[in-house]
């Protein structure tokens, strides 16, 4: 025990921890870890993004007139193979690039359901990119673990382990049924 606090006062005179948080350029701390976070579904519910504990989840910013868009047909096929292992996609409608989600709610829905067959859960609109980035998103771009920066187009994937933390980001031309995502999912699923 005393040698644990002698490492642990090392490492905090070096500014180091064993926590998973850390500090920007800026100083402002930051986290990996995205369940004090919360988000408004489609119906403009609040909810806990702490009521996935447990889960492996993979959020998308989505957009229905996009090249990627697509990619909801991986999405959701990898949602199917995936979602009784534990498993679930957060999707959120974003229209920061090119006006590309111009739809509300209802229509973005009723595009999803009927083009796609989506069964996987869709959030309220949110933005992504600027000052009135999303604290979701600006936790997913700003983290100790994964490349940090704006999210650079629609359908950019980031994988959360059950415990919350960012594990992965994956760029929007990296299919959601790729080997790469496929292999990190079920890697965070057997933890």
């Amino acid at each position: 025990m005393k040698a644990f606090r002698y490492i642990s006062y090392l490492l905090f005179l070096l500014g180091l921890s064993f926590n998973s948080t850390a500090k920007n350029k800026e100083g402002e701390s930051l986290t990996n870890n995205i369940k004090d976070i919360a988000v408004k579904d489609m119906n403009g519910k609040e909810v806990k993004l702490s009521d996935y504990k447990g889960k492996v989840l993979l959020i998308v910013n989505v957009a229905s007139k996009c090249g990627y868009t697509p990619q909801y047909t991986g999405l959701e096929a990898v949602y199917n193979k995936y979602k009784d292992k534990g498993f679930e996609i957060l999707a959120f409608p974003c229209n920061d690039f090119g006006g590309q989600e111009p739809g509300t709610n209802e229509e973005i829905k009723e595009f999803c359901s009927t083009k796609y067959d989506v069964t996987f859960k869709l959030f309220d609109k949110i933005k992504v990119l600027g000052d009135e980035r999303s604290l979701l998103y600006a936790r997913l771009i700003n983290n100790n673990v994964t490349e940090k920066g704006d999210v650079k187009w629609n359908f950019e994937k980031f994988l959360i382990g059950k415990d919350g933390n960012v594990v992965s980001r994956f760029r929007s031309k990296i299919k959601p049924e790729s080997d790469e995502v496929t292999t990190a999912i079920e890697k965070e699923l057997a933890k």
